[in-house]
């Protein structure tokens, strides 16, 4: 009884694995996707300067 478990607990556990990476690599796509759009739309800048989107 105790192997059965183990093996289910398992699966679980890869089955969640997967399923979390899956949803890490979307949520890397659309940062990429944000920051790649960052750089076509720029807002105006005070005093002349290039403006940037972001602050670093």
């Amino acid at each position: 009884m105790v192997p059965l478990i183990l093996v289910l607990l398992l699966a679980l556990l890869l089955f969640g694995a997967g399923f979390a990476l899956k949803a890490l690599w979307w949520i890397a796509v659309i940062v990429l996707v944000v920051w790649l759009l960052g750089f076509v739309v720029k807002p105006a800048a005070r005093g002349g300067r290039k403006g940037r989107w972001y602050r670093w």
